[in-house]
């Protein structure tokens, strides 16, 4: 059952990838006070220098939409394609020598990478990023993205953010996915631990405090206790949300949310943080160009 969830989790979120390269956000203007001397990225306003967390107040929605957009890379599982793969499914199913080629790729080019706090830090209260800031993450707990993936970004001293699911915590069959021990790993790596509901729902079809508590609450809760991390940062299931899941987003803790590469909400840019899938069709190139052309 859940080698089907995770089949079906493919397949749906497949009808985002055509926007990968073809959305793109409002066009920001640009000036000599959005980077300093060492190309850092910083904000030309609501900019606030004291890191004193009292002194700290989230921009209004039109500030952060108004921050140029950082690449956010989303990679599923990554594995050697095999004969009963669809052509769909491959878009999600890196092999390794394409996911190792990305993101030597993103070394070579003068990447750095962040973690989801950095991002929000950014995005909220206008703090600096380095130079060609990424964010690297991964979705549905699978096992693969600790063993290849995980392993090659600590090659090129990157970290990442694993956003889990819980429901498959520990299972293998066709696809194998991290237990506790392995997530914990993970954590104390340094990388993000964030949240995908407990079984992938189509977030829009959650209507009971009931069902929220079970895909949000509940994962939260065991995943703060297995990584010992406080767990704030959200990846929609295929990328689909609604009004009603940013305010149970909110109520439940969470500071920041992940669709896909559909335009931001205007009103709640923190809750519609965009991001591209990483097809295991791309080359270092195609990727790189994905970034330049869907990031602005």
């Amino acid at each position: 059952m859940k080698s089907y969830l995770a089949i079906i989790g493919l397949a749906l979120c497949a009808t985002f990838i055509n926007c990968t390269t073809n959305t793109t956000a409002k066009q920001e203007s640009t000036s000599s006070t959005n980077a300093d001397k060492e190309g850092t990225v910083e904000p030309e306003k609501g900019s606030n220098l004291d890191n004193t967390p009292k002194s700290k107040v989230i921009a209004d929605a039109q500030t952060i939409l108004a921050r140029k957009q950082i690449p956010v890379l989303c990679y599923h599982q990554i594995r050697e394609w095999k004969a009963n793969d669809s052509k769909t499914a491959k878009d999600y199913i890196v092999p390794p020598v394409t996911f190792k080629a990305h993101i030597k790729m993103l070394a070579d080019s003068g990447y750095t990478s962040i973690l989801p706090e950095q991002y929000y830090n950014y995005l909220a209260y206008g703090d600096k990023l380095p130079e060609k800031p990424v964010l690297i993450t991964f979705d549905d707990t699978d096992q693969d993205q600790l063993l290849v993936g995980d392993k090659t970004l600590k090659q090129y001293g990157f970290k990442g953010a694993y956003f889990m699911m819980t429901v498959v915590i520990g299972k293998h069959g066709r696809v194998n996915y991290m237990n506790k021990d392995e997530i914990k790993q993970i954590a104390d790596g340094g990388n993000t631990v964030g949240l995908h509901t407990y079984d992938h729902p189509n977030v829009k079809k959650i209507d009971s405090e009931e069902e929220w508590n079970k895909q949000i609450t509940k994962p939260k809760t065991l995943l703060e206790e297995i990584s010992g991390q406080k767990v704030e940062d959200f990846a929609y299931p295929f990328g689909l949300w609604n009004k009603e899941a940013i305010k149970a987003l909110k109520a439940r803790g969470i500071r920041s949310a992940y669709i896909l590469a559909t335009s931001r909400d205007e009103e709640e840019p923190l809750y519609t943080i965009r991001r591209i899938i990483a097809s295991g069709y791309w080359s270092p190139k195609t990727l790189h160009n994905a970034m330049v052309n869907s990031f602005k």
